[in-house]
């Protein structure tokens, strides 16, 4: 099978935009306005450009793909020839995306995401529109049918049914709920940052704007607008990236459709599920509402509430939330233990500890190379108390049955649920501060797409006995269930 024949010349104009501007410039820069210059520039402007056309031809002609029934084989290379054999058991994604342009020429581009890949197996850019469909409907299919023989993962008679009829709609988000996500999911950590930018970049402009009075006033007025500026603008993007975003359940696999400018249709494969969160920032919890988020083994798709998961639902009632999150993974209700005082003693002192390093560098700067309200950083001070009992009180475990559940984070709290079957590495981490307040931290470690420094399920600043109980107790639950799954 080959690209669509649209593909040579739409990647030749994306490719020739960045080439044309970098022309353009180099013309002025250069040039001076001398013509004969400019003419050199313009001559090897369109050199290039006939350069690009004749190797994205060569890049057509020599792209072929086959869809079988184990793998998917892609042969490519215009100057070193490759050949891929991706197995389809290993297939974990297949996103087709549809930016503005593609959707009025019919064409899509496919994305083939695999276990244990560390970005995209395969790039498929561009297909037809009907034979992205077919391709991302047909790996699926093909894919279950290799489970069912291998005896992973059997699919029910109604899963089946279910499947050829387009799935069960689980979720969609309306208008309504569509402008309250954009409006919520805002990070007010950013508005912060415009407040520090605004202060120290005062000096700047201290020959027009007096730091007393109405300068000061004019200041905030400013952070003030440019932190609404800021708002409006991430509210805009998150509408633009979740419209229309419908969740399907398809077989064993979770389908989602969202966007604007770009449609994205991908697949979320439950088989390979390994932890479930429920995502909340500050505002929404404010206001009750809730995302969820899934990560599965090998991959995690770009858009997410807080980075790394896919959304399975963007925003809805935490209630609501928790009970999709049920469907997906059945699991206990839970209540988490806190860390111990101790451990706020700690945050305190941490929180200090920054507050003083800004104050000591505005200082320094102030001293040394422009005037700048450096004791304004003193409010840093006032705030590590209310900042440590606010971080303490969002960080939390429980051990259950059939899940370790942990909590964490104030501005983006997330409550991970994560199933014993699924933990590959139980970890007791201990830094030289937490040995100085006899703390340490369990970490539980999947086969998902995050590194464990990077936010696998965490029991944080534990006791250090508890810690070790902690640790203990999780992996005799998962030596546990191995054993009754190899006795079946």
């Amino acid at each position: 099978m080959k690209l669509h024949p649209l593909s040579i010349p739409v990647r030749v104009v994306s490719r020739a935009v960045g080439i044309v501007w970098a022309f353009i410039f180099a013309g002025f820069a250069l040039a001076g306005g001398d013509p004969l210059l400019l003419s050199g520039v313009v001559v090897l402007a369109v050199v290039v450009l006939a350069g690009l056309a004749g190797y994205e031809v060569a890049y057509y002609r020599r792209f072929d793909y086959e869809l079988t029934d184990e793998s998917l084989d892609i042969s490519s290379g215009v100057f070193s020839r490759r050949d891929r054999e991706i197995p389809l058991r290993r297939v974990q994604n297949v996103d087709v995306t549809r930016s503005f342009v593609a959707r009025l020429l019919g064409i899509a581009v496919v994305d083939v995401e695999t276990a244990g890949g560390g970005g995209t197996e395969a790039n498929l850019r561009f297909v037809g529109g009907e034979e992205a469909d077919r391709l991302q409907e047909a790996i699926r299919a093909k894919r279950a049918a290799l489970q069912r023989e291998e005896g992973e993962e059997a699919e029910t008679e109604e899963a089946e049914a279910a499947a050829s009829a387009g799935g069960e709609t689980l979720f969609e988000l309306s208008d309504r709920d569509l402008v309250l996500y954009g409006a919520l999911s805002f990070d007010p950590r950013l508005a912060s940052g415009v407040v520090a930018l605004a202060t120290f970049l005062a000096p700047t402009f201290g020959d027009r704007i007096s730091l007393s009075g109405l300068g000061i006033a004019a200041i905030v007025g400013f952070a003030v607008v440019a932190a609404l500026a800021l708002w409006a603008a991430s509210a805009v993007a998150r509408i633009v990236q979740f419209y229309g975003f419908r969740l399907r359940r398809v077989g064993d696999d979770l389908r989602y459709e969202r966007g604007l400018l770009s449609r994205h249709d991908g697949t979320i494969p439950l088989s390979k599920l390994q932890t479930v969160a429920v995502e909340e920032n500050v505002l929404m919890r404010r206001f009750g509402f809730a995302s969820l988020a899934v990560e599965t083994a090998g991959y995690a798709p770009g858009s997410q509430p807080s980075g790394g998961s896919e959304a399975a639902i963007p925003i809805a009632p935490r209630e609501d939330v928790l009970s999709l999150a049920q469907t997906l993974e059945p699991f206990h209700d839970f209540e988490v233990e806190r860390p111990p005082e101790r451990a706020r003693k700690r945050y305190v002192r941490r929180y200090l500890l920054v507050g003083l390093a800004v104050v000591a560098t505005g200082f320094l700067v102030d001293q040394f190379l422009t005037s700048v309200p450096w004791y304004a950083a003193g409010v840093l001070l006032l705030l590590a108390w209310p900042a440590a009992r606010l971080t303490h009180r969002h960080r939390g475990y429980e051990v259950g049955p059939d899940h370790v559940v942990t909590q964490g984070g104030f501005w983006n709290r997330s409550t991970r649920i994560v199933p014993y079957r699924r933990i590959q590495t139980v970890i007791r981490r201990q830094t030289v501060f937490q040995q100085r307040w006899r703390l340490a931290t369990v970490i539980f470690d999947t086969a998902g797409s995050r590194s464990i420094s990077a936010g696998d399920a965490a029991a944080l600043d534990r006791d250090e006995d508890d810690a070790d109980s902690i640790a203990v107790a999780v992996r005799d639950r998962v030596l546990d269930v191995i054993y009754e799954r190899d006795r079946k």
